[in-house]
């Protein structure tokens, strides 16, 4: 069969589909960012970082306080628990008690980190809030009367030979005071009543504690102002004092002349004597009251104790004969009973149920702040 061409006509031709480009929507980076929602910058408003910079500050006040008021607890305990000379029975477990407390404390300190992550999910004032109670239970312990007791023996192991020594002589002065009758002390306190307004002004005057005042006032005449014997005259039985002395209460009392017959004068006068031999004696109390008693009699106290060696009043006692040596413990138990009278509005028998630790707490004026 013949195959004739055809001529190539091009209406017989159809024209071939135009392909149809598919537009592509390509991701690019720069449009993805540009579509992604914006992130606000997060900044720590002012308001809001200084009230995290509080509850900090208090968390750090509230652990500090507990740990302070722990360590003087676990330290007095061990001092009293572990006291000796022994190196097996009582030095080398004290020493392990303490190492034991620093391991404690770090345990402590982690854990407490860890606790406060935890809390801060939930609240901000977690944390603060279980240190303030942390404070707040330490505290409730301290005011305890069973913890003075504990606080003693931490004030021993801190002061040594001086507080060991302050120790002893400070239960002479709560046995002197037990000793008193107590009908006889109480009408003393309610005389005191008519000499308080000035016995309170010259305390204030010369930084005193007033109840140290009252002590020597009762000591000296009972409150009962008069001439005695020996020279000495009115409620604090005035004898001779430093010519400073006499310059420096007129001074406060703005006159030129003295009367030792003016119970307020006579209390300005002692309280200056008193101020003076006190700052002769660097603070001591006990010598301060002893110089005091003794006078510049003999060259003064200050003369004694060099010439006998003594450097404090515990060395000094024996050298002493009774009247001075004993002044100072009558002078302070007084000055307890109007402490305590004072704070409780009577006066506590010693002996009877937890007082012996009650006053204890309460403290000698001038020697103790109380606890």
């Amino acid at each position: 069969m013949d195959k004739t061409t055809l001529p190539h006509n091009p209406q017989n031709t159809k024209p071939k589909p135009k392909r149809r480009r598919v537009a592509i929507v390509r991701n690019n980076h720069n449009d993805y960012k540009s579509n992604r929602p914006k992130k606000r910058n997060q900044r720590i408003q002012p308001g809001g970082l200084q009230k995290k910079i509080w509850l900090t500050i208090i968390e750090i006040i509230c652990l500090s306080v507990t740990a302070i008021f722990a360590i003087i607890m676990l330290l007095g305990h061990s001092a009293s628990r572990f006291s000796g000379t022994s190196f097996w029975n009582n030095l080398l477990p004290f020493a392990i008690g303490i190492l034991g407390l620093i391991v404690t404390a770090s345990i402590f300190l982690i854990g407490w980190w860890k606790l406060k992550k935890w809390l801060s999910l939930h609240s901000e004032f977690l944390s603060p809030t279980l240190s303030l109670v942390l404070m707040l239970l330490i505290s409730w312990l301290v005011t305890h009367d069973q913890v003075t007791l504990t606080y003693g023996h931490f004030r021993t192991l801190v002061g040594g030979k001086a507080e060991a020594g302050r120790r002893t002589i400070s239960h002479q002065v709560y046995a002197a005071y037990r000793r008193h009758d107590s009908a006889q002390l109480q009408k003393m306190v309610d005389r005191s009543q008519e000499f308080r307004q000035a016995i309170e002004e010259a305390a204030h005057s010369f930084n005193i504690d007033v109840n140290l005042l009252h002590g020597i006032a009762a000591t000296e005449s009972s409150f009962i102002p008069r001439n005695s014997n020996d020279g000495g005259r009115g409620l604090f039985q005035i004898t001779r004092v430093p010519t400073a002395v006499i310059v420096e209460a007129q001074k406060w009392l703005g006159l030129e002349k003295i009367n030792l017959e003016n119970h307020r004068h006579n209390t300005f006068v002692a309280a200056a004597t008193f101020k003076h031999y006190l700052t002769e004696m660097n603070n001591d109390l006990f010598l301060g009251l002893l110089a005091y008693n003794i006078g510049p009699a003999n060259g003064g106290l200050r003369f004694i104790m060099q010439q006998y060696g003594a450097t404090d009043f515990t060395t000094i006692q024996p050298y002493l004969q009774t009247l001075p040596r004993d002044y100072p413990i009558r002078v302070l138990a007084y000055s307890l009973a109007f402490r305590i009278w004072g704070k409780e509005g009577k006066l506590l028998a010693y002996e009877e149920g937890n007082n012996a630790i009650h006053i204890q707490r309460i403290g000698i004026p001038g020697l103790h702040t109380g606890l």
